[in-house]
């Protein structure tokens, strides 16, 4: 995952107040394992900026894949 991907979460994070399937942005990488999220509502106001780890992120896509 990169910088402005598109994500959202792949469990629960109670502690956190972020549920499964909320959708985020990457907005910071902090180091090979963790990112900077930030979450926003339909109108683009932020509601929760996060640091996570990639292993409870799922990339979104917005184009078709390319065959192999």
């Amino acid at each position: 995952m990169k910088l402005f991907d598109v994500v959202a979460i792949r469990e629960n994070l109670p502690d956190r107040r972020l549920v499964l399937g909320q959708v985020g942005t990457i907005v910071d990488i902090l180091d090979a394992m963790h990112v900077l999220v930030e979450f926003a509502d339909l109108d683009g106001i932020a509601y929760a900026i996060e640091p996570l780890p990639l292993d409870v992120l799922m990339p979104l896509r917005h184009e078709p894949a390319i065959a192999a």
